[in-house]
This record gives C-alpha cells, sequence and structure tokens, in this order.
C-alpha cells in the first residue's frame, strides 16, 4: 500500500469514518507473483489463495487451480488439500477423481481436513467406488488428531455398522470425542446413546 493512502486512511480512522482493521501480515499480491514465478511453492499457494478469494485480484478461479498446482506438485500439502476442494466444489473445474487425487496426496502427509475430506469421498463414491471401511480408516485418521466432525462420523460409522461391525459403545466414545472438541451432534448423539443405557 502506498504511503499516501496510509496516511489517508490513518486519517479517516482517527475521524472514525471508515472501519478498518490493518493487515500488515496480508502479503502484497506483485510481491507474491514475483517470489512464485520463482518457483516458491509457499508463494504460489498464497497467489492461489489471492487468486481464490480476490484478494488484491479479480477473483479468478482458474489462475487459483493454476497456482495451487504448482505448489501441489511441489508436494506442499495445504495446496493439495485446496486443489482438491476446487476440484470437488466445481470452482473452476469439477472432477472427482482428481479431488480424490489431491486430497490423497494431502491426506499422506497428515493433513487432517484432507483425511477428513477423503474419507467423505469414500463415503459417498465421489471419485471412488464407494468404500464405507476405507472412509473409516479416513475419519479414524482426522479423528484420531483430534478432527471432531471426523469423530462424529466415525461414530455415526459405527452405530450404523458401515465399515466396520456395529457397536454402540464404541459410537459412544467416539460422540463423546466429538462433543468434548465442542461439536453439538456429538454432545447430542453421546446423550441419546448414554441415556439408552450404552
Amino acid at each position: 500500500m502506498n504511503k499516501l493512502l496510509k496516511k489517508m486512511m490513518v486519517a479517516l480512522l482517527s475521524l472514525g469514518l471508515v472501519q478498518a482493521v490493518w493487515a500488515d501480515n496480508v502479503p502484497d499480491f506483485k510481491e507474491t507473483f514475483q517470489v512464485a514465478k520463482q518457483g516458491n511453492a509457499k508463494a504460489q499457494y498464497n497467489l492461489g489463495g489471492m487468486y481464490y478469494n480476490g484478494q488484491g485480484v479479480r477473483q479468478d478461479y482458474a489462475q487459483a487451480v493454476q497456482w495451487y498446482r504448482k505448489a501441489a506438485e511441489q508436494g506442499f500439502a495445504k495446496a493439495q488439500y485446496n486443489l482438491g476442494v476446487v476440484y470437488e466444489k466445481g470452482q473452476g473445474v469439477k472432477d472427482y477423481v482428481e479431488a480424490v487425487r489431491w486430497y490423497r496426496q494431502a491426506a499422506a502427509q497428515g493433513l487432517v481436513q484432507a483425511q477428513y475430506n477423503l474419507g467423505g469421498m469414500y463415503y459417498n463414491g465421489q471419485g471412488v467406488r464407494q468404500d464405507y471401511a476405507q472412509a473409516v480408516q479416513w475419519y479414524r485418521k482426522a479423528a484420531e488428531q483430534g478432527y471432531a466432525q471426523a469423530q462424529s462420523n466415525l461414530g455415526v460409522m459405527y452405530y450404523n455398522g458401515q465399515g466396520v461391525r456395529q457397536n454402540y459403545k464404541i459410537a459412544k466414545e467416539w460422540f463423546g470425542k466429538a462433543c468434548d472438541n465442542g461439536l453439538q451432534q456429538g454432545c447430542d448423539a453421546y446423550r441419546e446413546l448414554n441415556q439408552a443405557g450404552y
């Protein structure tokens, strides 16, 4: 941001005419672009995010995909995850098989959101053959890292006997963990199973 603009914003803020939060840590688009062009994976990931969110540049999902891919191909887990999200949601492109591919790469690096989303892809049969046992495997990996929604989903899998042998006590344990991590639906399910004597 140039000095004159900063001075004007400070003046307006001091007069109470503008409500803003200074975000000095928000990367400058031009600087990020230059570093990304040099092959820096983190900068490529950040640039993808800037295009995705329209931050400092016009929103452009196709450009976001291009920059996320550059970072993802270098093994940057968050870029792999974001690329999976873009492919799953169909923002610029829609391809469940590609979403699974990128989620799997990020999940293998331990990225909890990717593990959770990969579990969902297996659960719903999107981009892969529906496989509850695989859904359980990926939900468990995310759940063991404390991801509340994965803990709740794992509880549902045990409750319904999907991909695992039906077991209300284990379902209750997972719902309890989800509740402990602040997920209300986990608390509700735990309470119901507790009242049922499990």
